[in-house]
């Protein structure tokens, strides 16, 4: 109860992706903790990718996937994929099955309406030589409506928003997940930004399960990632929540979705079930 009356009214954006998004079990557990949110009167956003449904589309078409330092090369017919899979099926069905389980979701995505929140340019990046990399279609966020997300919050509606942007142009682009929800977490003054990864948390041994380390100051999190505790692919995780701490955001958690009630357990417990990562003290 203390719990729940702490974080009413306090905005938490979850970013979904990875392997929840293909297991239905873990994926119903999670959307229903969304919904629990959302009744006992938090704010919850829902940020999502859906690489591997975008991976099975392009194997049908017959296009080769191919990645530029970690991001998915995106042509046009790849981002017509991207644009039907991700902001069309994966994210209206994530939003009916909200729906389904007595919570109310707003898909946030490029189609009816066109109620897009996220707005941006194409990313540029360069390679060892310095010169530019072509990534396609592929961009970053650059503005969030906020306005709109606080509207449908405060009426009780939970924002599900694709990782896709939107240039000045009309250009739509696609935009890495894990990005994507650091912007929004950012632009609206989250209390907490929770990464659903499919390992429990960071590790003082990244082998052992047992080694979580439930609490981290940033200054511990930036020591372990320079000590090499933490590696490989936890680290830009890490690092994007680090960022996200020194633009406002109180707590970032990265928890294991596929655990039955992960979010209930993280938020609503003394310990967690996770990493939470904090802000030095002001």
């Amino acid at each position: 109860m203390g719990w729940i009356r702490q974080f009413r009214d306090k905005v938490t954006v979850i970013k979904l992706g990875g392997s929840v998004m293909e297991d239905p079990e873990a994926l119903r557990h999670l959307l229903v903790d969304i919904v629990f949110m959302e009744t006992v009167g938090m704010r919850p956003i829902v940020v999502h990718g859906g690489g591997a449904a975008i991976s099975r589309e392009m194997a049908a078409a017959q296009i080769e996937p191919r990645f530029i330092q970690g991001r998915r090369f995106t042509d046009e017919a790849i981002r017509e994929i991207v644009e039907r899979v991700l902001a069309g099926t994966v994210n209206e069905t994530i939003a009916e099955r909200i729906e389904d389980f007595g919570g109310r979701a707003m898909p946030l995505n490029f189609s009816g309406m066109n109620n897009n929140v996220l707005f941006g340019e194409r990313l540029k990046l360069k390679d060892g030589d310095g010169k530019p990399v072509d990534l396609g279609f592929v961009g970053e966020v650059t503005r969030v409506d906020r306005e709109a997300l606080d509207n449908l919050t405060y009426a009780g509606q939970v924002p599900v928003i694709p990782s896709m942007c939107e240039s000045e142009s009309g250009e739509r682009l696609n935009v890495n997940a894990d990005t994507a929800a650091t912007a929004v977490a950012q632009a609206v003054g989250a209390e907490k930004l929770i990464f659903l990864s499919d390992v429990n948390g960071v590790r003082q041994d990244k082998e052992d399960p047992d080694s979580l380390i439930h609490s981290l100051s940033a200054a511990k999190a930036e020591e372990l990632i320079e000590g090499g505790q933490i590696e490989s692919g936890m680290i830009p995780k890490v690092q994007a929540c680090l960022e996200t701490l020194n633009r406002g955001v109180r707590k970032v958690h990265i928890i294991d979705g596929r655990l039955r009630h992960s979010l209930l357990l993280e938020i609503y417990t003394n310990q967690g079930v996770g990493t939470e990562i904090v802000g030095e003290p002001g």
